[in-house]
């Protein structure tokens, strides 16, 4: 089945070769960065395709108001920004890229925590000497939890263990047989909260997911367990993950998402024992680069009636990312 895409609307900063090799295929390109709701609401009616990244929200109420709308692509991994479920009720394609982003960053949180890499630069550019200070530990032995199986989630189990960690998991869609093929032993979701030395989720913000380590998760881990939130803001309840910080229950954290972006709790992330970074996850120009040519080579092989690999179902959606 073929797409008939004529106009497409890009909405935010995509890389530039996304809108070429889209006008190379005979497709009207227009680039209208920053459009308000009501703008968005207004200009949407008429394209038959929409780019864009995580800020652009796409809405039931902008899908309903595209009339002639017929595919949103999401030039990236996570589609929470997009009402999935009314544009299948719209008969709208939702396709996004499958290209990992940068899964250095589990690792990276990682070495960070354990060897006090911010806080020593710190006190460097502060003038102080505080090597005793900052005595680290090492990764090598621990137990690191990768809740949520998917492609990211095996390549940071992959990365892990070439640094010595034991890689345990859970994911309802991959059975216990199929993960420890690739070196995670699957565990029940309760079960493995208390074997963890690190947690690390990959999973969409969906309404299952949203505070799924709460103040009760946090009770039940070890003591001066770790966490790690590359994936969206809200998985991890923040106000339980602050007063975990303080109580020494939680032994650091590597925020790369927040509930608010830019993040509102300036103590959380102003906490000695978080490494926080500005949503850079996918923030490299290889990236963008990559994200924004596969998203265009997808919105054109759905012209010529060729198979794409980024459709998103629902049933994807509500469990996986």
């Amino acid at each position: 089945m073929s797409f008939s895409i004529k106009k497409v609307l890009i909405t935010e900063s995509v890389d530039p070769q996304c809108a070429e090799i889209l006008s190379k295929n005979g497709i009207e390109v227009t680039t209208k960065v920053g459009l308000s709701k009501d703008d968005l609401l207004k200009e949407i009616k008429d394209y038959d395709g929409l780019v864009v990244r995580s800020a652009t929200k796409v809405t039931a109420e902008v899908i309903e108001a595209a009339s002639s709308l017929k595919v949103v692509g999401r030039a990236g991994t996570g589609v929470d920004n997009v009402d999935c479920v009314a544009a299948s009720h719209r008969g709208v394609l939702v396709i996004k890229s499958l290209l990992l982003p940068l899964l250095e960053s589990v690792a990276h949180y990682g070495d960070l925590w354990c060897r006090h890499i911010p806080q020593g630069d710190a006190s460097m550019k502060a003038g102080r000497w505080d090597r005793k200070l900052y005595m680290g530990s090492e990764v090598h032995g621990k137990t690191l939890a990768i809740v949520g199986l998917g492609r990211i989630g095996r390549e940071v189990a992959n990365t892990m263990q070439a640094a010595g960690m034991v890689t345990i998991g859970y994911d309802p869609l991959v059975p216990a047989e199929e993960s420890i093929k690739f070196g995670v032993k699957s565990y029940p979701l309760e079960e493995i909260w208390p074997l963890a030395d690190y947690i690390t989720v990959h999973v969409p913000l969906i309404k299952q997911t949203k505070g799924l380590i709460d103040s009760r998760v946090l009770g039940i881990c070890k003591k001066g367990v770790k966490i790690v939130n590359c994936a969206r803001g809200g998985i991890v309840d923040e106000e339980a993950l602050l007063a975990a910080l303080e109580s020494g229950q939680c032994g650091g954290a590597g925020l790369d998402v927040y509930c608010q972006e830019p993040p509102q709790n300036t103590a959380l992330v102003q906490h000695p024992r978080v490494v926080a970074t500005p949503h850079l996850g996918a923030s490299t120009v290889e990236a963008q680069s990559r994200v924004a040519l596969e998203i265009a080579e997808q919105f054109v092989d759905l012209t010529h009636g060729r198979n794409v690999p980024g459709v998103v179902s629902c049933l994807s959606v509500l469990i996986h990312m």
